[in-house]
Protein backbone atom coordinates (compact mmCIF):
# COMPACT_ATOMS: atom_id res chain seq x y z
CA UNK A 1 0.00 0.00 0.00
CA UNK A 2 1.50 3.35 -1.00
CA UNK A 3 1.30 6.33 1.35
CA UNK A 4 -1.34 8.92 0.59
CA UNK A 5 0.05 12.22 -0.68
CA UNK A 6 -0.14 15.00 1.85
CA UNK A 7 -2.25 18.02 1.02
CA UNK A 8 -0.42 20.10 3.64
CA UNK A 9 2.17 22.48 2.29
CA UNK A 10 5.81 21.70 3.02
CA UNK A 11 6.40 25.43 3.58
CA UNK A 12 3.45 26.77 5.59
CA UNK A 13 5.34 29.67 7.18
CA UNK A 14 6.68 30.89 3.85
CA UNK A 15 3.28 30.41 2.26
CA UNK A 16 1.62 32.48 4.99
CA UNK A 17 4.16 35.28 4.60
CA UNK A 18 3.57 35.33 0.84
CA UNK A 19 -0.21 35.37 1.30
CA UNK A 20 -0.12 38.21 3.84
CA UNK A 21 2.26 40.41 1.85
CA UNK A 22 5.09 39.93 4.36
CA UNK A 23 7.33 37.87 2.08
CA UNK A 24 10.65 39.45 1.16
CA UNK A 25 11.18 38.87 -2.57
CA UNK A 26 14.92 38.60 -1.88
CA UNK A 27 14.20 35.26 -0.13
CA UNK A 28 12.81 33.74 -3.33
CA UNK A 29 16.16 32.43 -4.64
CA UNK A 30 16.73 30.63 -1.31
CA UNK A 31 13.23 29.17 -1.49
CA UNK A 32 13.80 28.01 -5.07
CA UNK A 33 17.11 26.33 -4.21
CA UNK A 34 16.07 24.76 -0.91
CA UNK A 35 12.46 25.25 0.22
CA UNK A 36 12.90 23.15 3.38
CA UNK A 37 15.94 25.13 4.56
CA UNK A 38 14.20 28.43 3.80
CA UNK A 39 11.12 27.32 5.73
CA UNK A 40 13.22 26.49 8.78
CA UNK A 41 15.24 29.70 8.53
CA UNK A 42 12.15 31.90 8.23
CA UNK A 43 10.35 30.00 11.00
CA UNK A 44 13.24 30.57 13.41
CA UNK A 45 13.39 34.26 12.52
CA UNK A 46 9.67 34.84 12.83
CA UNK A 47 9.09 32.92 16.07
CA UNK A 48 9.98 35.81 18.41
CA UNK A 49 7.69 38.09 16.41
CA UNK A 50 4.64 35.83 16.61
CA UNK A 51 5.17 34.27 20.03
CA UNK A 52 3.22 36.98 21.85
CA UNK A 53 6.03 37.70 24.30
CA UNK A 54 6.39 41.23 22.90
CA UNK A 55 3.46 43.45 22.03
CA UNK A 56 2.82 44.10 18.35
CA UNK A 57 4.04 47.70 18.38
CA UNK A 58 7.36 46.70 19.98
CA UNK A 59 7.78 43.98 17.36
CA UNK A 60 7.27 46.61 14.64
CA UNK A 61 9.83 48.91 16.29
CA UNK A 62 12.38 46.09 16.29
CA UNK A 63 11.58 45.26 12.67
CA UNK A 64 12.05 48.93 11.72
CA UNK A 65 15.40 48.98 13.51
CA UNK A 66 16.61 45.79 11.82
CA UNK A 67 15.48 46.82 8.35
CA UNK A 68 16.86 50.37 8.69
CA UNK A 69 20.21 49.29 10.15
CA UNK A 70 23.36 50.00 8.18
CA UNK A 71 23.96 46.28 7.84
CA UNK A 72 20.54 45.63 6.31
CA UNK A 73 19.12 48.81 4.72
CA UNK A 74 15.96 47.17 3.36
CA UNK A 75 13.70 50.10 2.45
CA UNK A 76 10.58 48.06 1.57
CA UNK A 77 10.67 46.46 5.02
CA UNK A 78 11.23 49.81 6.75
CA UNK A 79 8.23 51.23 4.89
CA UNK A 80 6.01 48.20 5.66
CA UNK A 81 6.91 48.18 9.35
CA UNK A 82 6.53 51.96 9.75
CA UNK A 83 3.05 51.70 8.22
CA UNK A 84 2.15 48.85 10.57
CA UNK A 85 3.57 50.69 13.61
CA UNK A 86 1.49 53.76 12.74
CA UNK A 87 -1.60 51.54 12.38
CA UNK A 88 -0.87 50.19 15.86
CA UNK A 89 -0.77 53.71 17.29
CA UNK A 90 2.93 54.52 17.19
CA UNK A 91 3.77 58.20 17.11
CA UNK A 92 6.21 59.85 14.75
CA UNK A 93 8.33 60.63 17.82
CA UNK A 94 8.53 56.94 18.78
CA UNK A 95 9.48 55.89 15.26
CA UNK A 96 12.02 58.70 15.04
CA UNK A 97 13.54 57.51 18.34
CA UNK A 98 13.86 53.99 16.92
CA UNK A 99 15.63 55.34 13.84
CA UNK A 100 17.87 57.51 16.00
CA UNK A 101 18.82 54.52 18.18
CA UNK A 102 19.69 52.34 15.22
CA UNK A 103 21.67 55.10 13.51
CA UNK A 104 24.45 54.71 16.07
CA UNK A 105 25.34 51.36 14.50
CA UNK A 106 27.19 53.35 11.86
CA UNK A 107 29.56 54.75 14.49
CA UNK A 108 31.39 51.44 14.37
CA UNK A 109 32.77 52.51 11.01
CA UNK A 110 34.51 55.41 12.73
CA UNK A 111 35.49 53.49 15.88
CA UNK A 112 37.21 50.90 13.67
CA UNK A 113 38.50 53.14 10.90
CA UNK A 114 39.69 56.25 12.76
CA UNK A 115 42.30 54.48 14.94
CA UNK A 116 43.59 52.60 11.89
CA UNK A 117 43.89 55.88 9.99
CA UNK A 118 45.83 57.44 12.87
CA UNK A 119 48.12 54.37 13.05
CA UNK A 120 48.75 54.46 9.31
CA UNK A 121 49.42 58.21 9.34
CA UNK A 122 51.90 57.73 12.21
CA UNK A 123 53.57 54.84 10.38
CA UNK A 124 53.81 56.92 7.21
CA UNK A 125 55.29 59.83 9.14
CA UNK A 126 57.75 57.51 10.88
CA UNK A 127 58.75 56.05 7.50
CA UNK A 128 59.22 59.56 6.02
CA UNK A 129 61.44 60.62 8.94
CA UNK A 130 63.59 57.50 8.65
CA UNK A 131 64.15 57.97 4.89
CA UNK A 132 67.18 60.08 3.89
Amino acid sequence: MSPQPSTASATPVCDTLRATGNWNANWEPFAALDPAWTEKFVAVGITPMVSGVLDAKTVEFIAIAVDASCTHMYAPGVRRHIRKALELGATKEEITAVLQCVSVLGIHTMSLGAPILLEELAAREQHAVSQP
